[in-house]
């Protein structure tokens, strides 16, 4: 499933939220497309995660598509990387524990992305609060 924004190999136009709101926009349109791909595309996402291919890792995009790639070429990467290599543990565990452990790693990235957003452009102590305390966390992490 390719979408579009940043992230890994086949992604589309740079995209630069830069405002709390926009932030948080990206982080649930990403999110959305890793639920997707965690739930409703589930045996997609799971046939894309060949163990036999080499370390690739899943992305979510802020127009809730998501793609399951090779890591950003560039060095360092424009965004935070996600988990790399999720298609090594595929066969050596339980499906629901294999996918439980790319959810955890996957809220580990939707966070570092926000973050990272969160800090290139230097919000405020307010609007700081604000992204951490109020928006991100009233959502459930994707494990649940």
């Amino acid at each position: 499933m390719d979408g579009g924004g940043a992230g890994g190999g086949g992604a589309g136009a740079q995209y630069n939220p830069r405002t709390v709101e926009e932030v948080f926009r990206d982080f649930k349109g990403r999110r959305a497309g890793m639920i997707r791909a965690l739930t409703s595309d589930v045996e997609e996402f799971y046939q894309q995660c060949d163990p036999e291919k080499e370390n690739l890792c899943l992305y979510g995009f802020p127009s809730e598509q998501w793609e399951v790639n090779l890591p950003a070429e560039e060095v360092p990467p424009e965004l935070p990387e996600p988990a790399l290599g999720i298609n090594f543990a595929r066969d050596g565990m339980q499906e629901k524990d294999w996918l439980s452990l790319v959810a955890v790693h996957s809220d580990a990235w939707l966070l570092a992305v926000a973050f990272y957003f969160g800090a290139r452009f230097g919000f405020d102590k307010a609007d700081r609060y604000i992204s951490t305390h109020l928006k991100f966390l009233v959502l459930p992490p994707l494990r649940q």
